[in-house]
């Protein structure tokens, strides 16, 4: 599902704002599927395509060339990275940004190696199917790995975008965003799975407290897959975060 415009406002009604989803590594709009269901009174939700860019900068441009003229903007994972980048480039479009299980800091080097490692792995024949398997342990919390529909939709999330999609992803720079994220004045919400071993705890507490007007928000018992391993606590703070007064 590619990113559109609002749609037009009938006569005497106000339209519903812009909320654009941006999936992670791997995601498709199933991520967010949840979401779109229990948000849509309240937003005219997109999911945008970030599967096509080689950079960065080419993904964010996309995704403003066909976003409404302002938005709210929700990016979880890699999808968070993009939205720094969207910052970047049109801080005053975003209306209200959120953050979900994600870093504003570049990879480390044990990180970035991590990434060359899995990238050798998907070139070789007949090894994609095995990625997935293999980041499990640190996509849910450990309950969660015998959760055969959890498991089941990311693994079919992951086949469908396939081993191209994987190379290109993990390949992208993922540079600093303290500056991007510093420079917004609307609401922030910072949201975390407790025990994400992807990308910690830690680094959203210390996104948080960059930004005096930040919310965070924990989510118990989730790994990195908030929005899918715990849907509806999810939803409920984005919803919260969506009527907070600007």
């Amino acid at each position: 599902m590619s990113v559109a415009a609002a749609g037009s406002m009938s006569a005497g009604i106000e339209p519903r704002p812009q909320l654009i989803l941006l999936p992670g590594l791997l995601c498709d709009a199933d991520l967010w599927r949840d979401q779109i269901a229990e948000l849509s009174d309240l937003a005219d939700c997109h999911v945008a395509d970030l599967t096509r860019g080689e950079t960065l900068l080419e993904l964010a441009e996309t995704v403003l060339a066909e976003a409404a003229p302002t938005f709210a903007l929700a990016g979880f994972s890699l999808g968070g990275y993009v939205a720094q980048e969207i910052a970047r480039q049109a801080p005053g479009r975003i209306e209200r940004l959120a953050l979900i299980d994600t870093s504003i800091r570049p990879d480390s080097p044990e990180r970035a190696a991590a990434r060359r490692s899995l990238i050798a792995t998907a070139r070789l024949p007949g090894q994609f199917k095995g990625i997935t398997d293999r980041m499990l342990p640190t996509y849910v919390h450990a309950s969660r790995l015998s959760d055969s529909d959890l498991i089941g939709r990311i693994r079919a999330m992951n086949e469908r975008l396939g081993r191209d999609v994987f190379i290109r992803q993990n390949t992208l720079d993922r540079p600093d965003g303290e500056a991007a994220l510093r420079s917004l004045t609307c609401p922030v919400l910072i949201m975390c799975g407790k025990q994400d071993a992807l990308t910690p705890l830690s680094d959203h507490q210390e996104m948080a407290a960059m930004l005096p007007h930040a919310q965070l928000v924990i989510i118990e018992d989730s790994g990195h897959m908030t929005p899918m391993e715990r849907p509806h606590a999810v939803t409920e703070a984005l919803r919260q975060w969506l009527v907070a007064r600007a």
